[in-house]
């Protein structure tokens, strides 16, 4: 549970984090474990029309989520079960223990509950003097260390067999071998006692069936069963979001559900309870009891949210946990409050208050992968930066953040400071390329990688001298540079003006164009990227030009995808945003998919290159394949890095605010790169070269960095 009260004392936290081999290890083997898992659970189905049919029922029953409770209730009271309505985690915890207290109930047995973890109901009942018991081993284990779950499937996770053996040792009183099998069977033997004298079982609920008051659990260790139908009492504790119309809604999330969670076909045990089980009277003199009872806790106004409803559509698999990053180096304690991974970091703030949510929301890289990995289709990455823009908006902006946006929507100043922190670099560049010594504002943590010089010249200084005609263009297009590629890697833009002119394009370069805006939207910036986006829009008249072409894939997905959702709603610039955004492409879907380059305009025999993905590439643009293409047309030998789509931990402005997280990711990137062997890397993200470049020369390596418009322009044969 993350209690972090400033930023800084959550790095202090996050940066323990980073200290414990043993989690970084563990999350490693997970992460990549889980990814083929994952494949081969999907292999030859249509994972984009299952994930759409998820947020098609999703988004259908939250539109009717009254209607579905009130024919829910109707169905399960129709068959002696007792339905209530808890508008708080607070009166859910209450309701909970009012039944046990009417029901003289002294000792509980539970099932894996998010919603309960969310209520914090373990702590509640333990208050009113009940025996409460965990059964789900992992469950069990940090309940027993007084912890809360590090990912919602797989709460134990960021533990060592060896501590669990210790672990059980203590509890036991005897001497615990830490062979895998052998501490299942001391949990087996510990736990049947606790199921056979419990009073009360308590579970949650994957899916509540209005059409029938049927609720359906998806589990592997198969507790839940013994928790709902032993005990004389059992309450499911569900959110309202669970709520479906029939079956068939969820039989369409139970196929994409334990496959995206742990790569499973099917999980052991997937029952459905409608009614109160079979149960003897004779052994107590009382029948049955079943209560259901459906949590609120700020639920039905997030249904209405347009913004935010669709954070209700999660089916709990925990998968953006499984891809993240940052979640691969932290682990969930640093990553979440009660909810992990970047559901919790949207939810948190909905549940528990923007008091817990305030650091959380800031430490997300936006690499999207989470995004890409949605059972149910949520924009996770989007949503995150409005949680963090709605928080900054009720506390006042930083100070940090707040001139930022000045800066960035003001393009003469911007460029104006650009210029003059050109001038006052150069005591520090020593007249080199690299900034030698880091200015005070950098600390000691920035030192991973080297950071690059201002250029002497940008780009729009250059412009003039560098414009060529074409007599016959096949095409005409737009040059957005981006202020990274003008102002520090303006030679990457060159090499792009190179490859263009040598395939018959005819180019403009917009001077009034400034930034993206994408480094004031991760700031929670949201007027300040509105400001710029309009600016940029203006700037590039889309009727002039067939395409916007960017060598940035940050800037491209920013300007196609955020432009027509920040500028959509203004009836005077909406429509240009719209046909802005459609003609943004990356530079080597130009020259490969729409021109179709080949190898004629290239030298042969190029060195043994491997390559990067940008995360705005590969998943913000949907491009997997372009430009390796391009490097073998232009006669490299291409050797592929392992996870070739994992973020280089650069993140923009991320990788100043945790730089202690970012150094981290890099250091596995750069890892796997080495073990290639190549003497080429190449990526298509000036960002992405930055970190790549600067972390790759701080340590030493031999291998070389190029942006692709740089690695194919030197193969050109003009």
């Amino acid at each position: 549970m993350q209690e972090a009260k400033t930023l800084k004392g959550y790095r202090h936290e996050v940066g323990r984090a980073l200290a414990n081999d043993f989690l970084r290890e563990a999350m490693d083997k997970f992460a990549v474990a889980y990814r083929e898992s994952r494949a081969r659970a999907f292999a030859e189905m249509d994972i984009d029309a299952l994930v759409a049919d998820v947020s098609t029922a999703k988004d259908q029953a939250l539109h009717r989520l009254d209607h579905l409770y009130s024919q829910f209730k109707h169905n399960a009271e129709a068959m002696g079960v007792k339905v209530h309505l808890a508008a708080t985690a607070d009166a859910a915890n209450r309701i909970i223990a009012d039944i046990a207290r009417d029901n003289g109930v002294r000792t509980v047995i539970k099932s894996k509950s998010m919603t309960a973890e969310e209520t914090l109901l373990n702590h509640h009942l333990e208050h009113e003097g009940l025996t409460v018991t965990e059964t789900d081993l992992g469950e069990w284990i940090i309940q027993l260390r007084h912890e809360g779950p590090s990912h919602m499937v797989m709460p134990a996770i960021h533990l060592s067999r060896h501590q669990v053996a210790d672990l059980f040792t203590q509890v036991t009183g005897q001497h615990q071998d830490s062979e895998i099998q052998r501490l299942v069977k001391v949990a087996r033997r510990e736990l049947r006692q606790k199921f056979a004298q419990a009073d009360m079982g308590i579970s949650g609920a994957n899916f509540a069936i209005a059409d029938t008051g049927t609720i359906g659990l998806v589990t592997n260790e198969g507790n839940a069963r013994l928790v709902t139908t032993l005990p004389r009492v059992h309450v499911a504790l569900v959110g309202l979001d669970k709520l479906l119309p029939g079956l068939l809604d969820a039989l369409k999330i139970l196929r994409v559900l334990p496959r995206n969670a742990t790569g499973q076909a099917i999980t052991s045990y997937v029952t459905w309870i409608t009614g109160p089980a079979e149960y003897h009277p004779s052994e107590t003199g009382t029948a049955k009891q079943m209560h259901i009872v459906f949590l609120d806790n700020g639920r039905r106004a997030l249904a209405g949210d347009p913004i935010f409803s669709q954070v209700l559509r999660c089916v709990r698999c925990g998968a953006c946990a499984n891809v993240c990053p940052v979640y691969r180096m932290v682990g969930g304690h640093q990553y979440g409050h009660i909810y992990i991974g970047a559901i919790g970091l949207i939810v948190t703030y909905f549940f528990h208050g923007r008091e817990k949510a305030r650091n959380l929301v800031q430490n997300c890289i936006n690499c999207g992968a989470c995004k890409a990995v949605c059972a149910a289709g949520i924009d996770l990455p989007q949503l995150i930066k409005e949680v963090h823009a709605r928080i900054q908006d009720e506390e006042g902006h930083p100070l940090q953040s707040t001139m930022l946006a000045t800066v960035l929507k003001n393009r003469r100043l911007f460029h104006t400071l650009l210029r003059s922190a050109q001038l006052a670099q150069r005591p520090v560049t020593g007249g080199t390329a690299y900034l030698r010594h880091l200015p005070h504002i950098f600390s000691k943590q920035h030192n991973f990688r080297a950071l690059p010089a201002i250029a002497e010249r940008p780009f729009r200084d250059r412009w003039p001298a560098l414009r060529y005609r074409v007599a016959q263009p096949r095409c005409k297009v737009a040059l957005f540079s981006g202020c990274v590629q003008d102002f520090v890697y303006p030679e990457q833009l060159e090499a792009g003006l190179r490859l263009l002119s040598a395939h018959g394009v005819d180019v403009d370069f917009p001077m009034e164009q400034s930034c993206c805006g994408l480094p004031v939207a991760m700031m929670g910036e949201n007027k300040a990227a509105r400001d710029v986006a309009r600016q940029n829009v203006a700037a590039i008249d889309p009727d002039r030009f067939d395409y916007i072409v960017t060598l940035c894939a940050s800037c491209a997905s920013h300007l196609r995808h955020a432009y027509p959702r920040l500028l959509g709603d203004e009836s005077d610039v909406g429509p240009k945003a719209e046909k802005f955004a459609a003609k943004v492409q990356p530079l080597s879907v130009l020259l490969h998919h729409i021109l179709a380059i080949d190898y004629a305009a290239f030298s042969a025999g190029g060195e043994t290159t491997t390559y990067h993905a940008p995360c705005h590439l590969c998943r913000g643009m949907d491009e997997h394949t372009a430009p390796k293409a391009l490097m073998a047309t232009a006669g490299y030998g291409f050797i592929p890095a392992a996870e070739e789509e994992t973020c280089c931990g650069f993140g923009g402005t991320y990788s100043a605010k945790f730089p202690e997280i970012s150094a981290e990711i890099l250091t596995t990137k750069l890892s796997d790169i080495d073990a290639t062997g190549a003497r080429l890397l190449v990526t298509e993200c000036p960002g992405c070269v930055m970190q790549l470049r600067g972390g790759a020369r701080q340590r030493g390596m031999k291998i070389r960095v190029a942006h692709l418009a740089e690695a194919l322009a030197e193969r050109l044969k003009i």
